[in-house]
């Protein structure tokens, strides 16, 4: 663990210096608030929350997870990280973990430039900060889940084409499994429908979106985001042999 913040560090300084980076944090803030003035007519409703502009983060995820997740391991192959690595004895833990925090702490600072969406909802009414403050919790265990299983990706291939595809395909089956529980709400046992709604990560993230912060919904997130890191460590490990 002593050299996981080497791995943070270094990953952190690529994102840094990506253009790509702040297109994809621009892309995503943008049409979060374009989609909550406009579709969701935050002004008109005269809410205490934020849950109009949340609300389309699942699908905005698919800009920008995807746009983090080439990055992740695209210095396999550049001289100098490799030489980070014969030089410090880093295992595949610390790098998988360090380079997913590094993701997971950009995805946080896109979430915080929102802040100025908060202090406008405070001027303009009284805004139920608990409730905003669950809404920023949530959507950020959404993207580490997300992220967890595009790192899993990412050790399985190398082609950054391919992993842009393959992640997105991967978060777009899990932005409609919802559309599909909902359709089959009244064709299959309840027991069947109970089920796939615990294992669905969107019937969740809404629940906590709308300020119902319970345990259970924040240990469901952080145990699928150490299942997709434990894999993606295994993988690696697996390739080192």
């Amino acid at each position: 663990m002593k050299r996981l913040p080497v791995i943070f560090t270094h990953q952190l300084t690529r994102y840094a210096c990506s253009p790509s980076t702040y297109l994809s944090a621009a892309v995503f803030l943008v049409l979060c608030a374009g989609l909550g003035l406009q579709l969701g007519q935050w002004l008109e409703r005269d809410s205490s929350d934020l849950q109009v502009f949340f609300q389309f983060h699942p699908w905005l995820y698919l800009l920008l997870i995807p746009a983090l997740s080439i990055q992740l391991w695209s210095d396999e192959h550049d001289v100098g990280f490799r030489t980070l690595i014969k030089t410090l004895p880093i295992t595949p833990f610390e790098c998988v973990f360090g380079k997913f925090l590094a993701a997971w702490f950009v995805c946080a600072i896109v979430l915080m430039l929102m802040l100025p969406i908060v202090l406008i909802a405070n001027h303009l009414g009284e805004a139920d900060n608990s409730v905003i403050r669950s809404q920023f919790l949530s959507s950020w265990l959404l993207a580490g889940s997300y992220l967890s299983a595009a790192c899993f990706i990412c050790t399985l291939i190398r082609q950054q084409v391919v992993i842009f595809l393959l992640t997105i395909g991967l978060l777009l089956t899990v932005s409609g499994l919802y559309s599909v529980i909902e359709a089959l709400d009244h064709q299959m046992p309840i027991w069947v429908i109970d089920s796939l709604i615990s294992l669905d990560p969107l019937s969740r993230f809404d629940t906590i979106d709308n300020g119902k912060l319970t345990l259970s919904d924040s240990l469901f997130f952080i145990s699928m985001i150490l299942a997709f890191l434990s894999a993606s460590t295994v993988t690696l490990n697996y390739k080192s042999r």
